[in-house]
C-alpha cells in the first residue's frame, strides 16, 4: 500500500486551489478531485496507524480498536457534511458505502480471486452472521422509512424522495432504532471476542484469526498515535474542502451531488481497506476477504449510521438544520435490501467462483445507473 503514499501529493495541490487560484468553476474542479484523492492515501494512512496500535495493544483491546475505528475516515467525512447540514449527502454517502463493500469490493475479490484460483472456500458461519447482522441494519431502516411514508400517506404529503422531515415521532424512532443497532453491533463484537481463538485482528474485528498473518509493529506507540492525530486533522481538512465544493462542483459536470456522494465520496474513504479485501481474495485468504467487505458493511451499517443520528443531536443544531433520521429514500432502502439479499445467496454455501463475482459487480452498475438518473 506504500505506492498510494505518492497520492498525498494532492493535499498541498488542494490547498492552493482553496487559498491560491481564483474562484471559478475550474478552481472548485481542482478543489474536489485534490481533495479526494487526497483523502485516499490519508485514509489508509489512519487505517494503518489503527493497525499498528492495536498490534501494541494485544488481540483484545487490538480488536475493539479496529472495530471502532475502521471506518474512521467515513465516519469523519460525513459529520464534516452533517455540519455543513447536507444531510441528504450524509444518507447517499451511507447507502454508497454498504453498497459499495456487498457488490463492489466482494465482486472484484471473488472475480480477481475466482480468476486466479479457481473455486475458493470460505468459512460459512461467517458470512451467515454477516447477512443476518445486516439483514437487521436492513430491517432497522426500513421501520422508520416505511413509518414515514405511511405517515405522510395519510397526511397527503407524500414525496418519495424528500427525506428531510421534521416530525418529534420519526426523531424518536430513528434515535430508539439507532440505540438498539448500536448496542446488537457491541454484542456481535463481546460475542466474536469470546468464541475460540479470539477475535481477528483485521481492521474490522470480525473474521478468522488463523487467516491473519503474524505482525510485529513497524511504529513505536508514539508514533502511531502522532501519525492517527495528524492523519485525523489532514482528513477533516480535505472533507471540509471537498463537501464544500460538491454541490457547485456537480452542476459543473452535469449530474445530481447525490450521485457523487454515494459513488465517490464512499470510494476515496475505503480505496485502502478495499484493496485489502481483493488482495486477499488474490492470495486465496477468503476469510480475510469476506471479513473485509463484509465486516465493513455491518460497522457503517450498526455502528458508524446510527451513531451519527446521535452526532447529529450535537452538530446539526448549529447549522440550524434538522435531526439527521434514519428515513432513507425508498429507491435506496430497495437497492440496499437487494444487495444484501444477493450478496447473502451467493455466499451462504461457503464457495465462491469468478462468475458470482460478475454478477455482484453487474448489479452494482446496474445500481449506478438508477442513481444516475434517479
Amino acid at each position: 500500500m506504500k505506492y498510494l503514499r505518492l497520492m498525498l501529493v494532492f493535499l498541498p495541490i488542494a490547498v492552493l486551489a482553496e487559498f491560491v487560484f481564483p474562484h471559478n468553476a475550474a478552481r472548485e474542479a481542482v478543489i474536489f478531485f485534490a481533495a479526494a484523492l487526497a483523502l485516499v492515501p490519508l485514509a489508509g494512512l489512519l487505517g494503518e496507524a489503527t493497525e499498528e496500535l492495536a498490534i501494541h495493544t494485544g488481540p483484545q483491546i487490538g480488536g475493539l480498536l479496529n472495530a471502532t475505528l475502521g471506518n474512521a475516515a467515513e465516519l469523519i467525512i460525513t459529520i464534516v457534511a452533517l455540519r455543513a447540514g447536507k444531510y441528504e449527502l450524509v444518507k447517499v454517502s451511507l447507502t454508497g458505502s454498504i453498497i459499495g463493500n456487498l457488490l463492489l469490493v466482494l465482486g472484484f475479490s471473488l472475480l480477481l480471486g475466482g480468476i486466479r484460483n479457481g473455486t475458493q472456500r470460505f468459512n460459512r458461519g461467517l458470512t451467515g452472521m454477516a447477512a443476518s447482522m445486516m439483514f437487521l441494519a436492513v430491517i432497522g431502516l426500513v421501520i422508520p422509512t416505511l413509518f414515514a411514508l405511511i405517515k405522510a400517506v395519510e397526511q397527503k404529503q407524500l414525496d418519495l424522495r424528500d427525506t428531510l422531515v421534521n416530525d418529534p415521532q420519526l426523531n424518536v424512532i430513528s434515535l430508539g432504532v439507532a440505540g438498539v443497532l448500536i448496542v446488537i453491533y457491541i454484542l456481535s463484537l463481546l460475542y466474536q471476542f469470546r468464541v475460540p481463538g479470539g477475535p481477528a485482528t483485521s481492521h474490522t474485528g470480525f473474521g478468522e484469526a488463523e487467516e491473519i498473518e503474524e505482525h510485529t509493529p513497524k511504529w513505536s506507540i508514539r508514533t502511531a498515535g502522532a501519525v492517527l492525530a495528524l492523519t485525523t486533522l489532514a482528513i477533516v481538512g480535505m472533507s471540509e474542502l471537498l463537501v464544500g465544493v460538491v454541490e457547485p462542483v456537480a452542476h459543473t459536470l452535469g449530474i445530481h451531488e447525490m450521485f457523487l456522494g454515494i459513488i465517490v465520496i464512499p470510494l476515496v474513504g475505503n480505496v485502502a481497506e478495499h484493496l485489502v479485501g481483493v488482495q486477499a481474495a488474490l492470495k486465496n485468504q477468503m476469510d480475510l476477504s469476506l471479513s473485509v467487505s463484509l465486516g465493513s458493511s455491518m460497522q457503517i451499517a450498526l455502528f458508524v449510521a446510527p451513531l451519527l443520528v446521535f452526532i447529529s443531536l450535537f452538530v446539526g443544531p448549529a447549522t440550524g438544520r434538522l435531526q439527521l433520521t434514519l428515513f432513507f429514500s425508498l429507491f435506496e432502502v430497495m437497492i440496499l435490501g437487494l444487495s444484501v439479499v444477493i450478496a447473502a445467496v451467493i455466499s451462504v454455501d461457503g464457495e465462491s467462483n469468478w462468475l458470482e463475482g460478475v454478477m455482484l459487480l453487474g448489479v452494482y452498475v446496474i445500481a449506478a445507473f438508477g442513481f444516475f438518473y434517479l
